[in-house]
């Protein structure tokens, strides 16, 4: 079983015995991340979905998320975003099967994740 699929695995089981809701049993916080093997089309899709949903100005050029300026980035910021907005649930970060929840901080540089 690959890593991916173990941590997957992982992860619904910890939806199922938390009614849903992805927090760990120390109370760590979770992500709402892109699948690295998502293509652009889902992307940009899964950018338009969230951010008609929630503020993404964030991603705006000059901010300190819009950078790197690429789809994988921007998308899951946004998704995050949404998933943080929603509660996370675990079918806030589904994205039609495109995008990973992580327990692993992804903030870099000056850009934090909420």
């Amino acid at each position: 079983m690959s890593e991916v699929a173990s941590l997957t695995v992982f992860l619904l089981l910890l939806a199922v015995t938390s009614g849903g809701t992805f927090k760990s049993a120390n109370g760590q916080k979770t992500w709402c991340v892109a699948k690295p093997s998502s293509d652009a089309a889902a992307l940009q899709a899964n950018i338009n979905y969230a951010c008609s949903h929630v503020d993404c100005r964030i991603l705006q050029k000059g901010c300190p998320c819009s950078s790197p300026d690429n789809l994988m980035n921007h998308a899951s910021i946004a998704m995050n975003l949404y998933y943080q907005a929603m509660g996370r649930n675990r079918w806030n970060c589904d994205f039609r099967n495109s995008a990973l929840i992580v327990m692993t901080d992804p903030s870099y540089g000056n850009c934090a994740y909420a």
